[in-house]
């Protein structure tokens, strides 16, 4: 009827102002892993590959005629060279983040509202900022939800990991049959037969959809599914870290065998007289045959491990940022898409390492110089 007061939720404006933070909190440091990994740009359109890689269309585009990750060189599986699945996580906190940017300015946001006064209030349900008067209409007209909302003072002596753990608020997962379109179908329920959200309608009036889970104990699951792979990988990321080494130390033998033999052929070479001299080339050229072969494999198989750490790397700091950040919504989208890459990953084995610089290579070579 009008004539009652309103339910007072929120900060109260009367309350003194915290005092600003003595500096400006580290964003740019902390949180640089939102960006592209190959421009280190922000974009609202971050892919997640295969790779477990981040980057954004306009890099992705770039590299189509390659069709491979450009940091680890990684087919890219889609016909398209552009990845399928948008890294939510990250695109997510980049909004959050640009909202945390205008708090943390000296001169503040402005009202969303009547876009002419400071704001004073965040709003998270409305993510709207609001002046004073904006904020006792929006207390009045909301007096029957419960909205939380701060002030920006108090926000802003906060710091970045602060705001973005208390921004992470739990989302509506809607419907998704195909009959409910709108969002009005709020789901509650997991058909773990057919791995989709319900609303309670769907899943008592349809018989095919069973059993049955809560939602967010499916998204738990989901999540320490994830934490499991990932410890699991951090546990077998040691051996390719061993065989990494080992490869490095072959190659570096290699090269320096290939240094004394060439060493040997020209101290060789220099006493004999000048018809001798094509032979001192023959000997050069059959060094660099001899082993031209061997260095591609070696390169090819460094490429490969380096490729396949790169990619251990990216999905453990995935997965941690999704166990920090991500809302339910990024993690039933996204949480599929990663366990197959991690999945693949556990699936690799190293390479065996063998021995490339036994002397026996170089035989046909001594043997001509001791016959000259």
């Amino acid at each position: 009827d009008g004539t009652a007061a309103p339910v007072e939720m929120g900060p109260q404006l009367s309350t003194p102002p915290c005092s600003p933070p003595s500096h400006m909190p580290a964003v740019e440091e902390d949180f640089q892993f939102v960006l592209c990994e190959r421009c280190r740009q922000e974009s609202p359109n971050l892919k997640l590959l295969t790779c477990l890689h981040t980057l954004c269309l306009n890099c992705l585009s770039k590299n189509k005629p390659i069709g491979h990750c450009p940091l680890c060189r990684t087919a890219i599986p889609q016909a398209s060279d552009i990845a399928d699945m948008d890294n939510l996580l990250f695109t997510n906190l980049q909004a959050r983040l640009s909202v945390y940017k205008k708090i943390s300015n000296s001169g503040g946001p402005s009202c969303s509202r009547c876009q002419g006064e400071t704001a004073a209030v965040w709003c998270s349900e409305c993510e709207d900022f609001l002046c004073t008067k904006c904020f006792e209409d929006h207390q009045w007209f909301f007096k029957k939800r419960n909205h939380e909302a701060k002030r920006v003072e108090e926000l802003r002596a906060e710091s970045a990991h602060r705001f973005l753990e208390d921004t992470k608020k739990s989302c509506n997962l809607f419907c998704s049959s195909a009959g409910h379109t709108d969002q009005s179908h709020i789901s509650s329920i997991y058909c773990t037969k057919c791995k989709k959200a319900l609303c309670c309608s769907c899943a008592l009036l349809d018989s095919q959809h069973a059993p049955f889970c809560d939602i967010r104990s499916e998204t738990r699951r989901r999540q320490e599914e994830l934490g499991t792979i990932s410890q699991e990988l951090k546990e077998k990321r040691s051996s390719f870290e061993a065989t990494y080494t080992v490869l490095q130390d072959e190659a570096a033998r290699l090269e320096q065998a290939q240094r004394e033999m060439r060493e040997l052929i020209r101290q060789r070479v220099e006493q004999l007289v000048r018809l001798i001299h094509r032979e001192e080339e023959e000997l050069l050229g059959l060094v660099e045959a001899g082993q031209e072969q061997g260095r591609r494999e070696l390169e090819r198989e460094l490429q490969r491990v380096e490729g396949v750490l790169q990619r251990m790397e990216a999905g453990e700091r995935l997965v941690e940022k999704m166990n920090l950040y991500a809302t339910e919504q990024e993690v039933m989208d996204m949480q599929p898409f990663i366990k197959d890459s991690l999945e693949e990953l556990q699936r690799l084995q190293p390479p065996v390492v063998r021995d490339r610089t036994q002397p026996g290579d170089f035989a046909e070579c001594r043997a001509r110089l001791q016959g000259l």
